[in-house]
């Protein structure tokens, strides 16, 4: 797709270095501290996929968030804590078949009160609790942007007005699967036409959506619409999900906008999995060592 491509009577632009000079990330104080810097909150994780919200933490601070505090399952969140040293690490109350607990796990975070970025959903374990927790905690947030991901997105399918009072302040981060359970329809449909859906669940949603595959689709509500193609097929790994959603809100966090970190997001992503591509294999690198590329390509960048 070439820059400024049309496609279903919508112009799409390429995102690529060029445009994302267009849109610069906020600047660094190089006399700030952390704090400046901006703090990411991630809720999610499980018994079952710990290493979710592993990746995805990583990936924030690697993507240059200041500050991470981590809300998991309890029965893990010793283990994450040690994985993540740099983060503090909240235990959520559980329900008993291991789900975050509705009532509890919500207060907890809606009294934490901390974050200028929020993400909400890798490695959640969905249960007949997850819609209430979710709903409760996306109406008691106060945060800058809220990222939404995994099975925190299927919420949306009966709950599609959830996000308006953010005013486009939200990113939501599905693939195909996803995004077909989000508006009701069969994943055949969302491959016959990945850019009509993207744009379909923006204005739905009042949200910047990422729809991943081999093209990752970004949509806002307002019709704009931009496509990354620059990704590797190694990127294809369990995992990769959790490091894209960390990458975007460690973005947010910082200040950028919802528009600008999904596609700083995007392209980051790809470029990471690229230089892995270039220096071990395509097939066979790990989703834990993409946020390890982060730094130097944001340097490079900026």
């Amino acid at each position: 797709m070439s820059r400024g491509a049309v496609a279903g009577g919508k112009r799409v632009r390429r995102v690529s270095a060029t445009l994302l000079a267009r849109m610069p990330l906020p600047a660094i104080d190089e006399r700030g501290d952390k704090e400046e810097r901006g703090r990411a909150l991630l809720v999610g994780g499980s018994a079952e996929v710990p290493g979710a919200i592993v990746l995805a933490g990583t990936a924030a601070l690697r993507a240059g968030a200041g500050k991470l505090k981590l809300a998991t399952a309890a029965a893990v969140s010793a283990e994450v804590g040690v994985a993540v040293p740099e983060a503090l690490v909240i235990g959520l109350p559980q329900t008993r078949d291991g789900a975050f607990a509705a009532d509890g796990a919500a207060r907890v975070i809606a009294e934490l009160d901390f974050a200028d970025a929020l993400l909400l959903g890798p490695g959640m374990r969905e249960g007949r609790s997850l819609v209430t927790f979710v709903r409760r905690v996306v109406k008691a947030i106060r945060v800058q942007t809220l990222v939404l991901d995994a099975a925190a997105l299927g919420v949306l399918r009966r709950n599609p007005q959830l996000l308006h009072r953010l005013e486009g302040r939200a990113v939501l981060t599905p693939h195909a699967g996803e995004m077909a359970g989000m508006l009701g329809v069969k994943r055949d449909e969302i491959g016959r036409d990945p850019l009509a859906a993207s744009l379909r669940a923006g204005r739905l949603f009042h949200a910047v959506v990422m729809l991943k595959g081999a093209t990752t689709f970004v949509a806002t509500e307002q019709g704009d619409a931009f496509a990354y193609e620059g990704g590797d097929v190694g990127l294809a790994t369990s995992g990769s999900g959790d490091v894209l959603a960390g990458i975007v809100v460690g973005l947010a966090a910082q200040g950028a906008d919802a528009l600008r970190s999904a596609c700083w997001g995007s392209f980051l992503h790809g470029a990471a999995g690229k230089a892995l591509a270039s220096r071990q294999a395509r097939i066979g690198f790990l989703a834990r060592e993409i946020a390890g590329e982060l730094p130097a390509i944001l340097q490079r960048l900026r």
